[in-house]
């Protein structure tokens, strides 16, 4: 992972993103709403530019930073996103409509693991994006994988959880179960006979599965 004045040295030569998006990233500060930080996200972005997904399917939406931004940056995509904090999905419903996004962002509220058969309209995706409860990723990759196109690629956040995945223990009794779930599931998707897997230890770390078959 890298320095923290590297981190700050990108973020302050990263283009402004527009009034709106900064606002929402403003927000989330201050009410200590966890979003993409800077670094991740522009990586994130990058790499969907370079796949150029059609329909991409994000599970945690949080306040619709993650999701308004991949609209913005694949401006022939539609988004799929799902959140199951009411608050947060009011609020990510707000700033979407203040982006005049709704028509490619398609909001869903309620718990992944509840609303995956209200998704049988959408379709196919090509890209999946796995933001959400960390202790619930090798469950969310099980069930939305089987929603992927044979094109399709998994980004997973947060996989390296500040570090902690590299420590044989952790002090912490709260956090050593997430930890053991994340190393667990980074371990499953470098070695899954259907996807090659790479970690990038950028943010708080982002996992790319790509589908061997089209390799």
């Amino acid at each position: 992972m890298m320095e923290e004045k590297v981190i700050h040295y990108i973020e302050n030569i990263i283009p402004a993103r527009g009034q709106a998006v900064e606002m929402i990233e403003a927000y989330a500060k201050e009410h200590e709403v966890p979003i993409m930080d800077l670094v991740g996200m522009e990586s994130l972005l990058q790499q969907l530019r370079l796949f150029q997904p059609r329909r991409v399917l994000e599970i945690g939406t949080a306040i619709g930073y993650s999701a308004i931004r991949m609209a913005l940056a694949l401006p022939e995509a539609t988004i799929v996103t799902i959140e199951r904090d009411e608050v947060r999905y009011q609020e990510a419903k707000k700033n979407i409509g203040k982006l005049e996004l709704e028509d490619r962002i398609h909001l869903y509220y309620g718990d992944a693991l509840d609303v995956y058969n209200q998704l049988g309209n959408e379709g196919e995706f090509d890209a999946l994006f796995i933001d959400a409860a960390k202790g619930q990723y090798q469950r969310f990759f099980d069930l939305y994988s089987q929603m992927l196109g044979e094109r399709g690629v998994i980004f997973s956040d947060n996989v390296l959880f500040r570090g902690l995945v590299a420590e044989k223990e952790v002090d912490n009794k709260r956090l050593r179960g997430m930890v053991k779930k994340l190393q667990k599931y980074n371990a499953t998707l470098m070695n899954h006979p259907d996807y090659q897997t790479s970690i990038l230890p950028v943010g708080d770390g982002l996992a790319i599965s790509i589908k061997k078959a089209h390799i």
